[in-house]
């Protein structure tokens, strides 16, 4: 059980470590490199780790401003949507067995 508890927690640091290398606003989008659909669909999923460390650091946000625009927004939406619908899924047939 203590070796699950480990493992676990080392799995976890390790996710945290490696979507920390990209959120919202790290520098590495700029007027002439803009983030596009792709980056919109990550930085969907991340949003709740990138809300976290924006509390602790002004220089990351949820959100990156130099993006494409639309094809930005709707891969960030598409992300967001999907993953807390996802959740809310899983737990709604957890509830009917």
């Amino acid at each position: 059980m203590k070796k699950k508890l480990i493992l676990s927690s080392l799995m976890i640091a390790g996710v945290l470590a490696v979507f920390t290398g990209c959120v919202p606003g790290d520098g590495a989008n700029d007027i002439f490199n803009p983030a596009g659909f792709f980056y919109g669909i990550w930085h969907g999923w991340i949003a709740p780790v990138s809300l976290i460390m924006s509390i602790f650091n002004n220089q990351y946000s949820i959100y990156e401003i130099n993006n494409t625009g639309l094809l930005y927004d709707l891969g960030y939406y598409i992300a967001i949507i999907s993953g807390f619908g996802g959740i809310s899924l899983a737990r709604t047939k957890s509830r009917r067995k």
